[in-house]
């Protein structure tokens, strides 16, 4: 089981042997969530967004994608962020610190204060996506948020709308490629998560489905898994037909052949076209 939507075209490949179920309705009493991007001249907005929500008893997730500093990106960092945070723009709040490089009982600490209240904001790297429930928390304010992926936003803004007060998900760009705006405004068109994953692949390439290479172009010499998706549930269905008739394929000896050598092809190392 996948807690992430995987686009048809790409689970009719890697899965089509199998029957795939979908699960894609809400939770019954989820609301959707107000989904907005944002530039740095806007971070009033957000600041003061996150201030309201507070003061009426609810609390803040604010994600960022690295864990120190780093002097080759210029992105913010969670420690960095937590103590300006704490000592300039909130210091009328608690404010409490998650990333992957604490210790399980720092991050099980860190994430049950939270979750009781103790602390009303969560500044986090990208540990939070999942295993964290946390009804109250209203708003989700991404940091960079061009630097990360539609499905992986789409699974953060999941972290907010789980109880019965309305939810905001705020998405704060940097200084990105027109590319940036169009692919974050996915999410502010989109609730739905397999529409989301479909539209990161389109605009991301799909990688390859053999190989560890995530964006970009596909090992695939004919089928595009963006473009093709007929093609493709065509060909699994004849795939189906054939094996139906004739398991052992003794009676279509060329298509045999040509399967034996990609499969040692395959066995070989390299990656199938």
């Amino acid at each position: 089981m996948t807690a992430t939507p995987i686009p048809r075209t790409l689970a009719l490949t890697l899965h089509g042997d199998l029957d795939v179920s979908q699960i894609d309705e809400l939770p019954p009493g989820r609301q959707p969530i107000q989904t907005t991007t944002l530039t740095g001249r806007q971070r009033k907005k957000a600041y003061d967004l996150i201030r309201r929500e507070i003061v009426q008893g609810r609390q803040v997730y604010i994600v960022l994608p690295l864990v120190e500093e780093s002097e080759k990106l210029d992105v913010k960092s969670a420690v960095e962020e937590h103590q300006k945070l704490a000592e300039k723009v909130f210091p009328e709040f608690q404010i409490g610190l998650l990333h992957g490089r604490m210790s399980s009982a720092e991050k099980d600490q860190a994430i049950s204060t939270f979750r009781n209240n103790k602390t009303q904001i969560l500044v986090s790297t990208t540990v939070v996506e999942v295993g964290v429930d946390v009804p109250n928390a209203t708003v989700m304010l991404i940091e960079n948020a061009e630097r990360f992926g539609l499905s992986q936003l789409h699974q953060l803004r999941g972290r907010v709308g789980r109880g019965v007060h309305k939810s905001y998900c705020l998405l704060m760009r940097g200084a990105g490629s027109t590319d940036a705006v169009e692919r974050l405004s996915v999410l502010e068109q989109s609730q739905d998560g397999f529409f989301i994953a479909e539209m990161d692949m389109r605009l991301r390439g799909p990688g390859q489905v053999l190989g560890t290479k995530q964006s970009g172009l596909p090992d695939f010499a004919l089928a595009s898994l963006v473009e093709d998706q007929e093609v493709l549930e065509l060909a699994r269905g004849a795939a189906f037909r054939v094996m139906e008739e004739d398991e052992s394929l003794n009676s279509l000896p060329l298509l045999k052949r040509e399967l034996e050598l990609r499969y040692q092809k395959m066995m070989g190392g390299s990656i199938l076209n």
